[in-house]
């Protein structure tokens, strides 16, 4: 599998070939709108607007599976991130990052780049996931990595 094999949801529930994202460096990230970490929106619209012209683009799948700190809908969330932090990147459906209804993207992306000895499961919202041109994942962060921190890895992938 590679990621262009993929296809997700937007959150209009319309489906969306990550095909069409090929030859851009990608930082793919689980979102939620009531975390302690959601002021890392503003950080990843930062990273989006500066490198966005040289080809990089955020991914955000909204996630309810920890702490229950997603519980909107598709309008809630869509609106929660205009008003907030006016994201103009996208922000899929959401969807589940483990267990058995795991969106297949994730498994992927987690069985690409493990965490912390090898574990697999995400372990909170904000867990990172930055890809090259070639779709190749090439690193995953912590949700307390501030994406402000990416920076340097980011620019050698541009």
């Amino acid at each position: 599998m590679e990621l262009s094999d993929f296809s997700v949801k937007t959150a209009d529930g319309a489906s969306q070939a990550l095909a069409d994202y090929s030859g851009k460096v990608l930082l793919i990230v689980n979102t939620a709108s009531k975390c302690g970490f959601t002021p890392q929106y503003a950080g990843l619209e930062a990273l989006h607007r500066e490198y966005g012209p040289r080809g990089f683009k955020v991914l955000a799948f909204p996630c309810n599976q920890f702490g229950a700190q997603e519980p909107g809908d598709a309008a809630d969330i869509a609106n929660f991130c205009s008003l907030n932090y006016d994201v103009s990147f996208p922000v899929f459906s959401k969807v589940d990052v483990n267990g058995v209804h795991a969106e297949p993207l994730f498994t992927w992306l987690k069985a690409e780049a493990p965490g912390v000895l090898g574990t697999q499961g995400i372990k909170w919202n904000f867990t990172k996931f930055l890809l090259d041109r070639s779709g190749k994942v090439v690193d995953r962060y912590a949700p307390t990595v501030k994406p402000e921190a990416l920076r340097t890895d980011i620019e050698r992938l541009l």
